[in-house]
């Protein structure tokens, strides 16, 4: 008797996505306990269009399907589905794919069979209800079917997925993945939800996971393979369901994360420039910036889908199956609910974990035939209504960068092979990505990671400056490194997570979550980001409330230029991102290693997904309404990204090599690249002279209207627009820098640096600009601005001796005017012992130092179509020459200095008296005004202005000053750099 009940779910499923199935057989295999099906080929239109994803399969079989179904211990024993060997090969879609279906509503057959097979499950469903079986009464029956549909175990051995797109051939293959039902300590089990506890839990695990790479020829072969992008990675998927009752069709809170190990990814450079391709396709699929689903095609998306559920079910035997089996539970199990036209899959049951995601919109339309919408209503808000929270960590990730070389044997027929070497690598501890969304209303992305750094291995380009032979150390090797390890850290990167002990879902209790933007922000700060991670931090936040109490049902109708979306939803987007203390150091090793990484990244020759597209000005434009104006002035959405270094350590040390002559032509655009120079030796140079800029915080906000051109168009529509709608049509950045200060300082045979000689003490500043978003549409109103610009500097200080000064050149000139491949650049031992002196030792003739110094500066930019203005002014400007005086003093020896007072310039008082700068309520030392007209048909008489005035200003002079320039260090050793 339940074989009545249990066969038809596993033969809908089943018969749905597999072809050419005899469903008697199939039947009575199944009703033994176990069917083998072999060589099985998939229904891909119906993946297809199940899936909703812009592919499509060229391909999809299975080797070998087993389902065992333990029918005397069908309420203690979960089935077993296995699947072995599964292999589909997609690629994107086509625009043409879409473009035509045949008339999809007017197939006369297609109709007549979905009508017939609606009429005979409507009489199915009223014979089952008017005569219930006794002995199974409907709540068992709803019981039973449920605890097998939540116990089901499903195994797949050896998932091969390919995707294929111009020369790019990217391949996944899975060894095993298994997924079954745990328990509350996450151990197998067979559980079901009860009224005291409406929890489920199920563990997928993921074994060898081999992720390939390849390229392929014109032909579509690959001529020769390359090393495996990830290779045998396992990893496990915790998911935790929670309902709301024993009724309820859909958990309201899904958490589904997932742990990996450890990570490691090898990209060679031919497969760079691949990788970027599949990145981009992700990003373009994200924003909907890919061609496929364009306007107008939602109808014909719309009639592919009935077509399809009308081809399903066409054949006369899937037709007869599908009416002989029982529909009774049809209505009475909530998991398994069905449509009249539209049956649910198994593929759609997961898809609807992700509601978010799916638009509603085409679910609402595939139903198809449903007068009363209120139930599809119904149906979409409580979709809307799940809190999803999906989750990746990873305990250590290594992404290693090689160069590859093609290598022939020794016979002439033999295949050529490839060899690759490791140059760059790249790890990085507790990595956390957490995704939180409910609906439409609230989505939040958080990333972070405790620490990273970066390592050179081996050598690049022939300059063998790694190599075993070297002896370099490994804090050498690390140019770049930023946080903390997780010996240090702990496991804080797992907080809240389903492999934390502590979160509240391993200890019974039911979570909490922030769904408001105010407590989101008062909670996840840039402190309470820093405390869990410490290397890095980002924090995505988008929310939509609606000021009249309802919500637009996709977010993506805002764009299409209405009106009332704009009074009806506020949304908002932020994106903050932090990063904690950081040292990089730009040595050759690292700098040549860095460009070379991006001169593979731009071999390539393929086309954008997508096209900017040129500004196209409205003719016919229409004043806007005063309700759609006072609705804008109310509140206009924009998107804010703010990006924070609290601290970073910057050395550039000497070139000990160059190659960038060689380098730099291609990433400027030239593909003719010179034979590269191969060095057979490289000797480090010890001590290393270098320039070290510390900079205490630098802090960057980017601001940017959401929905620009309608916003654009509006605005620029009005007589007279006010000040705030105007300051909504540009695109905002504000830059601030805290505590910038350089110094030179040198690395010895030791690896340790000497102590810093400063150059420029610490500084602050600040940028802002704004630019205006579709310029075009403000070309007949001059008086917009179109850009502006302001800079602030306070004060800024720089001093240097000429030791100090010479070493500085030399530095610039071992990056800068590389002579070939191999240049000599003397420095003097002598020079280094001047700028840098030891410790405790006093020089017998210490150099006069120069400084100068500039205070309140402030310049100012601004364009509109008509004219071009620079303004500023220089609060005061003073340089000085310091030299040892009587008795071991300082003296200090004014060179130009300004604003001043000169009316006792011919005095010999003024020449030696020594003068402070002036206060803060003296004038300007400079002020001036710039103004250039832009050419126009309808300016004639046009010319630039000039307005400047300078207060007065002082030169003096001195024989310190001619000490200071003609400063040569004594000869005695010299070295050479090897750039």
């Amino acid at each position: 008797m339940l074989e009545s009940y249990v066969t038809p779910i596993l033969m809908s499923y089943v018969n749905r996505y597999i072809k050419n199935l005899k469903p008697s057989d199939l039947q009575l295999s199944l009703w033994g306990g176990d069917v083998v099906l072999s060589k099985l080929e998939l229904k891909l239109d119906v993946l297809e269009q199940e899936l909703k994803l812009p592919f499509t399969f060229l391909s999809g079989h299975i080797h070998e399907l087993r389902i065992h179904v333990p029918w005397t211990k069908l309420g203690s024993e979960p089935v077993v589905i296995t699947i072995n060997t599964m292999e589909c090969i997609l690629k994107l879609k086509d625009g043409a794919q879409q473009e035509d279906h045949e008339s999809c509503g007017s197939s006369s057959t297609n109709r007549s069979t979905t009508e017939s097979m609606k009429s005979a499950v409507k009489a199915r469903r009223v014979q089952q209800s008017a005569s219930p079986d006794p002995d199974l009464p409907p709540g068992y029956v709803q019981s039973l079917i449920r605890r097998v549909v939540n116990n089901v175990n499903i195994v797949i051995n050896n998932l091969i997925l390919k995707y294929v797109e111009d020369d790019i051939v990217l391949s996944v293959n899975i060894t095993s993945a298994e997924c079954y039902t745990v328990d509350e300590f996450w151990d197998r089990a067979f559980m079901d939800i009860s009224a005291t506890d409406l929890i489920l839990r199920k563990v997928i695990n993921f074994s060898d996971c081999t992720v390939c790479l390849d390229k392929r020829n014109a032909s579509g072969k690959i001529e020769f393979y390359q090393e495996p992008l990830l290779y045998k990675c396992s990893f496990r998927t915790r998911l935790h369901f929670t309902y709301d009752n024993l009724n309820s069709k859909m958990p309201s809170i899904i958490k589904i994360h997932t742990l990996v190990e450890s990570l490691k990814l090898s990209i060679s450079d031919q497969q760079l420039p691949m990788f970027i391709r599949i990145m981009q396709l992700g990003i373009a699929l994200y924003y909907g910036e890919i061609g496929n689903f364009k306007d107008g095609e939602s109808e014909d998306l719309i009639c592919h889908t009935k077509d399809m559920l009308g081809n399903i079910t066409g054949t006369e035997d899937e037709a007869s199956s599908v009416m002989q089996y029982p529909t009774q539970y049809i209505s009475q199990d909530p998991y398994l609910h069905q449509d009249d036209d539209q049956q649910q899959g198994w593929v759609s049951w997961a898809w609807s974990f992700f509601p978010a995601i799916v638009s509603y919109d085409d679910e609402e339309n595939d139903s198809g035939g449903i007068d009363d919408g209120t139930a599809e209503q119904q149906k979409s808000q409580s979709l809307k209504d799940h809190i999803i929270s999906v989750g990746f960590y990873c305990t250590k990730a290594t992404v290693t960068f090689k160069l590859t070389e093609m290598q022939a044997e020794s016979s002439y027929y033999s295949p050529q092979k490839v060899k690759s070497k490791e140059v760059i690598c790249w790890e990085q501890e507790g990595t956390t990505v957490e995704v939180l969304m409910k609906g439409e209303l609230f989505f939040d992305c958080q990333i972070g990671f405790v620490g990273c750094q970066a390592m050179c291995l081996k050598g690049i380009m022939g300059i063998k400056d790694f190599e075993e032979n070297m002896n370099r150390s490994d804090e050498e090797a690390c140019f770049f490194n930023c946080g903390e390890n997780l010996s240090v850290k702990g496991m804080t990167y797992l907080t809240n997570s389903l492999f934390d002990y502590r979160s509240p879902e391993n200890n019974s209790i039911r979570a909490e979550f922030i769904l408001d933007a105010a407590h989101h922000k008062e909670t996840y700060t840039e402190i309470a980001g820093m405390q869990r991670f410490g290397a890095f931090y980002m924090d995505y936040l988008y929310t939509m409330e609606s000021s009249s109490g309802k919500v637009s049902g996709n977010q993506q109708d805002l764009s299409s230029g209405k009106s009332e979306d704009f009074g009806n939803v506020q949304e908002m987007s932020t994106k903050s991102l932090i990063v904690g203390p950081l040292n990089l150091r730009l040595d050759s090793s690292a700098v040549h290693r860095i460009m070379k990484m991006i001169v593979c990244a731009l071999e390539h020759e393929y086309e954008p997904y997508s096209k900017t597209k040129p500004d196209v000005i409205d003719g016919s434009r229409t004043m806007p309404s005063s309700e759609e104006v006072a609705s804008l002035e109310e509140y206009i959405p924009t998107r804010l990204t703010t990006f924070t270094i609290l601290k970073c350590t910057i050395i550039i040390p000497v070139a000990e090599f160059n190659l960038l002559d060689h380098l730099l032509p291609i990433i400027m655009g030239e593909k003719n690249l010179s034979g590269l120079l191969n060095t057979a030796s490289f000797q480090p140079l010890r001590p290393l002279p270098s320039i070290r800029i510390l900079v205490d915080k630098v802090n960057l906000e980017h601001s940017v209207p959401m929905y620009a051109e309608h916003l654009v168009h509006v605005v620029s529509s009005l007589g007279q627009a006010s000040d705030n709608l105007l300051h909504y049509c540009y695109s905002h950045c504000y830059l601030k820098i805290f505590g910038f200060q350089a110094a030179l300082t040198s690395l010895d045979s030791k690896g340790l640096y000497c102590i810093p000689v400063p150059v420029i003490p610490s500084f602050s500043t600040a940028v802002y600009g704004k630019l205006i978003k579709f310029p075009k549409y403000w070309t007949k109103r001059a008086h917009v601005p179109l850009t502006e610009c302001i800079f602030e500097l306070p004060n800024l200080t720089v001093q240097a001796t000429r030791a100090q000064t010479l070493l500085l050149q030399t530095i610039y000139q071992s990056w800068c005017h590389p002579v070939g491949n191999v240049s000599s650049v003397v420095i003097n031992e002598a020079l280094l012992n001047e700028v840098f002196q030891t410790s405790g030792v006093k020089s017998k003739n210490p150099l006069p130092t120069l400084e100068g110094s500039i205070q309140n500066v402030e310049l100012k930019y601004c364009g509109t179509s008509l004219v071009k203005c620079a303004s500023g002014t220089v609060g005061s400007i003073k340089i000085c020459a310091k030299a040892p005086g009587d008795g071991g003093k300082e003296k200090l020896i004014p060179l130009i200095q300004g604003p001043s007072d000169t009316r006792d310039l011919h005095s010999s008082k003024w020449l030696n008296e020594s003068r402070k700068p002036e206060s803060l309520l003296a004038p300007d030392l400079v002020a001036f005004t710039i103004q250039i007209p832009q050419y126009m048909d309808y300016c004639h008489n046009s010319g630039a202005v000039l307005l400047s005035s300078v207060q007065g200003l002082a030169i003096n002079v001195d024989p310190v000053l001619y000490t200071w320039l003609v400063y040569q260090p004594q000869k005695r050793v010299s070295r050479h750099i090897q750039q």
